[in-house]
């Protein structure tokens, strides 16, 4: 079988894999063993020398993953984004971060700069998606995953943000409570501002309550901060529930500064399930999303689809409630 001069694509199709996996096994890129095994039998029934391909491919494999962040102050971001480096790095890919500090339009010129950089893939810390973001997704040539929220046309990774708000909203009603505030973002960010508000209404509702006091915010403390102290000037509720922890920390100050006791006089539930929310006194009623497993999941599927393996479009990660000291039972 020595007649013919092997090309990239001669390997591939022979191996039944992509270019990209060919390129990553000249280059002593992560390949699976069974695939190793087969390329490796194919290049020595051809005898093939393999050092000129190695050489032609190398310019066409960085072993490089773009991140592109939001933030990188927040709990939840800086979870997984310790996950996908550790995850990554084990697979020999080196991650670029990139933090866009919420600013949409420095998050697509960052995908455009990252694929110009000659990346492998592209993970994207979405807070809310665009048209502009769909656009930039249909034309650039290299796999991406969008993780936090749901992208109709490409891979995603979303944690379960409806279930979530519903097992709370549920919860908050089997407590007693029928007085509640919900303190959200904005419904751009659908995962958080719309799914796991619509989460929370529904649970509620569910249980017999259909009216929620809504106060909106950013994703900042001091913002939170502001807005629900104009609100409690105005009427005190059993119960405040804060789209994250950090908004529920935000109340959890105002509610002291205005003199009242948690629980006693106002109850509070947050979600992220961070490290400090147990350490309020009392402790915080949260929902921890699996964080870690999202950051794992995440970098596994990009190296996956680099592969050019098959790959879920949505994968959902699951969550924890984590049951404080900071809900009173009014029943």
């Amino acid at each position: 079988m020595k007649s013919k001069k092997l090309t990239m694509s001669d390997i591939a199709n022979l191996a039944g894999v992509g270019k990209s996996t060919v390129s990553r096994y000249f280059n002593d890129g992560y390949v699976k063993e069974e695939t190793r095994l087969k390329i490796k039998k194919i290049i020595d029934d051809y005898g093939y020398e393999p050092n000129a391909l190695a050489q032609i491919m190398k310019a066409k494999q960085s072993h490089l993953i773009g991140i592109i962040t939001p933030t990188l102050d927040s709990k939840t971001s800086s979870r997984m984004l310790m996950a996908m480096d550790e995850y990554l790095r084990s697979q020999k890919y080196t991650p670029i971060i990139i933090n866009t500090n919420h600013y949409e339009l420095r998050e697509l010129n960052s995908i455009e700069q990252l694929w110009r950089m000659n990346v492998d893939g592209i993970i994207l810390l979405a807070t809310h998606l665009t048209m502009g973001h769909q656009n930039i997704a249909s034309k650039i040539d290299i796999p991406m995953v969008f993780l936090a929220q749901e992208f109709e046309d490409g891979v995603s990774i979303i944690n379960d943000d409806y279930r979530a708000g519903y097992d709370i909203g549920e919860y908050a009603a089997k407590m007693g409570h029928r007085d509640i505030a919900y303190l959200g973002v904005s419904p751009k960010d659908v995962a958080v501002g719309m799914m796991r508000k619509k989460g929370v209404v529904d649970g509620l509702k569910d249980q017999g309550i259909k009216h929620l006091d809504y106060i909106e915010s950013d994703f900042s403390f001091d913002h939170a901060h502001s807005n629900i102290n104009k609100y409690l000037k105005k009427h005190q509720p059993t119960l405040i529930i804060c789209a994250t922890d950090n908004l529920a920390l935000a109340c959890y100050k105002e509610i002291q500064e205005k003199g009242f006791n948690v629980p006693q006089d106002i109850s509070l539930i947050g979600f992220g399930g961070y490290e400090i929310s147990s350490l309020m006194s009392p402790s915080l009623t949260t929902i921890r999303f699996e964080n870690e497993e999202a950051g794992c999941l995440a970098a596994k599927t990009i190296i996956d689809m680099i592969e050019e393996e098959s790959v879920e479009k949505k994968q959902v990660v699951g969550y924890t409630l984590i049951e404080g000291k900071s809900v009173k039972k009014m029943i």
